[in-house]
């Protein structure tokens, strides 16, 4: 009896009834409380050693990012600091941009001329700016302290430094091609066969450094045949001559004959009637280009009256109408002078001494206005005589003074 009590009481303190045993005190639990599952055990702990390295990795790699992130922004704004900001030339100088020059060696040469700071900082600062886009060959006038953005502006822009080329009306196409030999800011050789005479435009021409002579000569023949087709599209009706080249050659001697450009449809008005009369033109300069050609006459020979007289394809004296080619470029008023001639009865005309004409409608007063014009000269000659034989003479009065003074000890 006393083991089944004995057994009894060990199931029930186990259960309950009694509150320790060998291995410590029990807690009672519920039924329900019994049926839950227990709590996993934690994780073991790192030691102490091994979460400070890791710490002290992701320390250094933040920090080497900030670093680097440090620099950067502030290279970037060093950079844009010098980029944009005032540049080392201390006055306006010209730089050439060579074509198919790499930007590397353009800013080298900026550099080296002392335009910029920095190389590097222009090609890449350059580069940002650029884009696609690139710098225009072409010579520039750098502006003193101009920054390295404004320069990369300039040159993109291609607004190049423009030299002008410029031909008097009245030139022949020879003296022409010795105008492009002697411009040293042209380059390259000319044709070997010149253009026929009067197919040039007189003009300025506006170029950039490096621009051939062709290219000029080019342009100059275009823009003469564009003239002319507007002259002649709008020219009066029943002119004596019958196509834009007849036009031309009357227009060269218009040029030769006047430079006054109000004068200039006057002059056509007599050399149109003329031509309507079936008179010859008369015409002085036609002389000279028969005699000389496209070189011109020397400023000190004179017109001889066997020169009048001398038989030439072009001497309007002798041959009746047009010469065979004009005499001279003629520009682009002297071609509407003669599109549009002055409405008068005019036949003759001969210098007044003013540097301007005076006209007649017949031959009476044509000598009387040649008469003037003689004793205009005959004075005019008189009078430069005087005045050389006084300089002459107080020339000789300063010498005579000079070796009668006495030599000083």
């Amino acid at each position: 009896m006393n083991d089944r009590n004995n057994h009894n009481k060990g199931i029930f303190g186990r259960a309950g009834g009694d509150k320790s045993t060998a291995s410590g005190p029990i807690v009672p639990v519920s039924p329900s409380q019994a049926l839950k599952p227990e709590m996993a055990p934690p994780p073991p702990k790192r030691s102490r050693r091994a979460r400070n390295q890791v710490v002290m990795f992701l320390n250094f790699i933040l920090s080497l990012m900030i670093f680097i992130a440090v620099v950067a922004v502030g290279a970037f704004l060093y950079g844009k600091s010098e980029f944009e900001g005032r540049g080392p030339l201390d006055r306006t100088t010209d730089f050439m941009v060579r074509e198919g020059a790499a930007l590397n060696q353009i800013a080298s040469g900026l550099e080296g001329q002392g335009i910029i700071s920095n190389q590097r900082i222009f090609s890449l600062g350059a580069k940002s700016v650029l884009g696609d886009d690139t710098l225009k060959a072409g010579e520039y006038e750098i502006k003193a302290h101009s920054s390295m953005r404004e320069i990369v502006e300039l040159m993109q822009s291609g607004k190049s430094i423009l030299h002008a080329f410029t031909v008097p009306e009245g030139q022949t196409v020879e003296q022409v091609f010795d105008r492009l030999r002697a411009d040293t800011m042209l380059v390259g050789d000319l044709p070997a066969e010149m253009p026929a005479e009067g197919a040039l435009l007189p003009e300025t021409y506006k170029f950039s450094r490096g621009t051939t002579r062709t290219e000029i000569l080019e342009q100059m023949e275009k823009a003469q045949a564009r003239v002319l087709e507007q002259v002649w599209a709008r020219r009066v009706p029943d002119l004596p001559i019958k196509t834009p080249e007849e036009l031309v050659i009357l227009a060269s001697i218009v040029e030769k004959e006047t430079a006054k450009a109000d004068e200039r449809p006057r002059v056509a008005g007599v050399f149109i009637n003329r031509l309507n009369q079936s008179i010859r033109l008369q015409s002085d300069p036609t002389i000279i280009y028969g005699l000389f050609g496209g070189a011109g006459k020397p400023s000190d020979r004179p017109i001889y009256k066997s020169d009048i007289e001398k038989p030439t394809p072009y001497n309007t004296y002798v041959i009746d109408g047009l010469p065979p080619t004009p005499i001279a470029n003629p520009g682009r008023e002297a071609m509407e002078a003669v599109a549009n001639p002055s409405k008068t009865k005019d036949l003759y005309f001969v210098a007044d001494g003013t540097g301007g004409h005076a006209f007649a409608e017949t031959l009476d007063e044509h000598n009387t206005n040649v008469a003037r014009w003689r004793r205009l000269e005959s004075e005019r000659e008189k009078t430069l005589a005087a005045e050389k034989a006084e300089a002459a003479k107080v020339a000789a009065d300063q010498a005579a003074e000079g070796a009668a003074e006495p030599e000083g000890n």
